[in-house]
């Protein structure tokens, strides 16, 4: 499975409101993220950047990207150490700060994963997986600020 791994979307600003970008306050910041197969993504600026608060936004992505990333590594790691994962769930947080300049960067990502493992002999290994599986994230070993990870397993 090594090699090289593309990904191709499309994305469409849908926001003209007819004078195109003739002023910052004269166009919607709405987006449609799209790629084959797959349900459009409607996507825009967050509501702080003149974006529509019922649709994802670039941040949000990016967090909820670091999110999944760590689930998916994670899953990986529990079956090569014999843990058998029966929930998983997560409330990551994300900062990002704005420079002043019209631009900004996220500072740190915290990943809040609460894991439920089939029995309580599997707590230990469950809780050292999370290890090999942050090393492992293609996303978190692509962004330049930290991602913290702080876990909580427990067993029926």
């Amino acid at each position: 499975m090594l090699g090289e791994h593309e990904y191709r979307l499309h994305t469409e600003w849908t926001g003209n409101r007819g004078a195109g970008t003739t002023d910052y306050r004269d166009y919607d910041r709405l987006v449609t993220l799209s790629a084959r197969g797959k349900p459009d993504l409607l996507a825009s600026a967050d509501k702080p950047f003149r974006g529509d608060p019922t649709r994802w936004n670039p941040e949000e992505l990016l967090v909820a990207a670091l999110s999944e990333c760590h689930l998916l590594s994670y899953l990986h790691a529990c079956v090569k150490a014999g843990v058998v994962v029966v929930g998983y769930t997560d409330d990551p947080t994300g900062l990002m700060v704005e420079d002043g300049r019209d631009g900004g960067a996220f500072t740190e990502v915290v990943l809040h994963p609460r894991v439920t493992v089939a029995a309580e002999s599997m707590i230990d290994a469950a809780l050292a997986a999370h290890t090999p599986a942050h090393e492992w994230c293609f996303i978190a070993n692509s962004v330049n600020f930290p991602v913290h990870v702080q876990p909580t397993v427990t067993a029926p």
